[in-house]
């Protein structure tokens, strides 16, 4: 993938978007949002410039102004690699749509991959491979024949699972976080794969896991029915969702990633004609200094 345009690539329009970052910064919202709309006079053609436009414009309360940069920053970048059309959403400018631009989440963890570990364990205190090997221990199944991550990333759940996997595969849609997990040494076959468009034709397996994953998916449906095709009878999937609190199936949030309900996560469950396990609430991680609360699930094939 070519590399998202953090430059303007031209000098002065560069000088007035630091500018307008540092007034931001500073906490002058309206002023840098005004200075980076000047560095777009110069550079009109930055799609990431006009994205950061919309954020200091949200920022400074200035919603259709906000907007407006958005819709740009996406006719400039069709694909959406920014998330513009999840931004223009959570301001209820757009409709709500069931998932995200591939680009973005596969253009987000690209960015991310060199720094995922230390931040996610360290800053974060992310827990979820910790929990999820407990919950499937807790079935009493402790060997697999064949074990499927699904959004493996950097490998934070594949070293959970090596010592209990005889065969264990990986699949993740950023290329960068493929990179790190072949550097950990512990799947025996990585694939570069978008899971809302994944077909599986391998050989079934008995476990299938898909850890903090499905946060960046949104409707998870079309997802579970994959996952059924890939599962042995009798075979273990365990996954994790951020818990939605209240109404609703799955909501879009604030951090751009989604949060799923219980009854939800029960539907899916029902639907796909897996039978549950466990499910239990824990908090998986921090964000700005606050818990997030999960579900962890593990769920078996009816024969």
């Amino acid at each position: 993938m070519t590399p998202l345009q953090l430059s303007s690539n031209d000098l002065l329009a560069d000088r007035r978007a630091d500018y307008a970052e540092m007034l931001f910064a500073s906490g002058e919202h309206a002023a840098a949002a005004e200075l980076m709309l000047g560095a777009l006079e110069l550079a009109p053609n930055w799609a990431m410039g006009w994205f950061r436009a919309g954020e200091m414009h949200e920022a400074a309360g200035q919603a259709e102004a906000a907007a407006a940069a958005w819709r740009m920053s996406l006719k400039l970048e069709p694909a959406d690699r920014p998330g513009a059309t999840l931004k223009l959403q959570l301001i209820g400018a757009a409709p709500a749509a069931d998932s995200p631009p591939s680009a973005f989440v596969e253009m987000l963890f690209d960015q991310y991959a060199e720094k995922f570990d230390h931040a996610l364990v360290e800053t974060l205190h992310y827990r979820v491979p910790e929990l999820l090997t407990a919950a499937i221990a807790a079935t009493g199944r402790n060997a697999f024949d064949h074990a499927v991550d699904l959004g493996c990333g950097t490998g934070l759940m594949g070293v959970k699972l090596r010592p209990v996997a005889q065969r264990l595969d990986g699949y993740d849609i950023s290329a960068e976080m493929l990179r790190k997990a072949r550097d950990k040494g512990v799947y025996d076959r990585l694939e570069k794969a978008d899971l809302q468009k994944l077909e599986f034709s391998g050989e079934a397996a008995d476990l299938v896991t898909a850890a903090d994953v499905f946060m960046y998916l949104g409707a998870l449906d079309r997802v579970f029915a994959r996952v059924v095709k890939m599962l042995a009878p009798d075979g273990l999937f365990a996954f994790s969702v951020e818990r939605l609190a209240g109404e609703g199936v799955f909501e879009l949030q604030g951090s751009r990633r989604y949060a799923h309900s219980e009854a939800y996560v029960h539907g899916l469950i029902a639907a796909a004609g897996l039978r549950l396990l466990s499910l239990d609430r824990a908090v998986i991680r921090q964000d700005r200094r606050e818990p997030v609360e999960g579900l962890i699930v593990v769920t078996e094939r009816t024969a």
